[in-house]
């Protein structure tokens, strides 16, 4: 793995003199580091300094084709540098310097308080993994590895540089960081490690709402989120992050009378995940909408249960439950409106197609199927299929092969109407202008009557619209 280091960019070697000319030490840290060592490129360069931030920036201003300093309170610069390959292809590498570091929280804070160290291995201390806490001096290519982290990194192993029970305390968003690198090296997290965060958990709910949602997306997005996902619910995180995965581990009774939410769940993750496409497909791997209302979209069945007279097991209406409940806890976690809109959605509709396998859906039903989907079709698609988790594999089949005669449907409908876009034979102006109305509520109501005979109906004829839409206001407009 050392010998890797020799592919070292040239342009951190350039910056490393730069910095030694003027009297400070540079090294290439953190995550920059172990993907040198895995042999990964790093389209992003990291660097900790001596220098204090004035003087970084001063620097980068006369080398780097643009800066910003807007982690200039915790220590940070930024810049742009542009390059042009082996190729000849002009491109760019984003830089960001930091001073050494020693931070920490005060026990009520939501953010670190920044102070500056004094040299490279105080800083790689506060750092949240050994595997991350290694660096690489510039430009004299020296290997500094204080915590022993090349040897984790060999083994496959997360152990924190210092005590876990202070390095928690410190930050506490660390112990999700544990899980997301779990998620994304499939490593495995050492005792005393995995112990802390046990212990710690609860320390969590001093991180705010943003820092907790940006690692929980790296975990999502990972290789192998289920990985990540289960260190979360096993060591108590989830309870202060996602509650809803906790409570999908509803008792199972000794009959069996019910899946187990929980691993249904997280398989149902996995299988759509192997349904996303390549970078042209319709759903692009990654898909965080996607992931997370796989991972999710059962979250309304523990408010749901009832035990049946019969001995059976209900859930009736847990997908509306659920997506009520979701959209509240990604609110929460401050995710974006749009996210939080398709992600409901998603769930909102996962059970929708299980109607169609109970008898043959109309021309209109298809219609309102696509409709109510919208731009998440494809989504909604990967998310019903990755819902049968059955071990029966004549009822899998069946299914798939009754959804496969859906997706034909919608793709026959399609070379008829515009499904992704279906508005009534008449506008808005046109039934104004027939009716001699004003706008106004009347001008709604006939709107959706005529949208609703688009759905059942199909597209009309224009003679036939109108006589419809004149149908409609015998029974509807007021008289004179």
């Amino acid at each position: 793995m050392l010998a890797n280091l020799s592919n070292c960019p040239e342009l951190a070697v350039e910056l490393g003199g730069i910095f030694a000319a003027a009297g400070h030490e540079l090294a290439l840290v953190g995550g920059t580091v172990r993907d040198l060592l895995l042999g990964r490129e790093s389209e992003d360069l990291d660097f900790a300094t001596s220098a204090r931030p004035d003087q970084t920036e001063a620097i980068l201003a006369k080398w780097a084709d643009s800066t910003w300093d807007i982690g200039k309170e915790f220590g940070t610069i930024g810049a742009i540098k542009h390059v042009r390959g082996a190729d000849g292809v002009r491109g760019q590498v984003t830089i960001e310097i930091t001073t050494y570091r020693d931070d920490d929280y005060e026990a009520s804070s939501r953010k670190p308080v920044v102070k500056y160290g004094d040299n490279l291995d105080g800083d790689l201390s506060r750092r949240d993994l050994t595997i991350n806490s290694m660096a690489l001096r510039v430009p004299s290519m020296v290997f500094v590895d204080p915590f022993d982290g090349l040897s984790d990194l060999v083994s496959g192993m997360l152990r924190t540089p210092v005590d876990p029970m202070q390095s928690f305390d410190d930050d506490p968003l660390r112990m999700m960081r544990v899980a997301r690198f779990a998620a994304q090296l499939g490593f495995r997290v050492a005792g005393d490690t995995a112990e802390a965060i046990l212990k710690m958990a609860p320390r969590l709910e001093i991180v705010s709402a943003e820092r907790i949602q940006a690692e929980l997306n790296k975990l999502m997005l990972a290789p192998n989120p289920i990985l990540g996902l289960t260190l979360l619910v096993d060591t108590g995180l989830a309870v202060y992050v996602v509650p809803e995965l906790v409570a999908l581990q509803l008792e199972i009774d000794e009959h069996h009378r019910h899946k187990d939410v929980y691993t249904h769940s997280l398989q149902v993750l996995k299988q759509a995940i192997d349904l996303e496409t390549g970078p042209d497909g319709d759903v692009p791997r990654p898909d965080l909408v996607l992931r997370l209302a796989a991972l999710l979209h059962d979250a309304g069945k523990p408010a749901t249960r009832r035990f049946e007279k019969n001995g059976g097991v209900s859930f009736h209406g847990h997908d509306v439950v659920g997506a009520r409940i979701i959209k509240k806890r990604l609110k929460a976690l401050k995710y974006d409106k749009q996210i939080v809109n398709d992600v409901a959605r998603l769930i909102e509709l996962h059970l929708r197609f299980h109607g169609y396998g109970e008898g043959v859906w109309t021309d209109a039903a298809v219609r309102r199927y696509v409709t109510d989907a919208g731009p998440l079709l494809e989504r909604l698609h990967c998310l019903t299929r990755a819902d049968c988790t059955t071990r029966n594999v004549r009822k899998a089949q069946r299914l798939s092969a009754i959804y496969d005669e859906l997706e034909m449907r919608i793709s026959a409908l399609r070379l008829q109407e515009k499904l992704d876009a279906i508005r009534p034979d008449l506008s808005g102006n046109d039934i104004m202008e027939l009716l001699d109305i004003p706008p106004g509520p009347l001008v709604g109501k006939a709107y959706q009557h005529m949208l609703a005979l688009r759905m059942e109906q199909g597209p009309m004829e224009s003679e036939a619209a109108k006589a419809a839409l004149f149908d409609w206001a015998k029974e509807n407009l007021p008289v004179g």
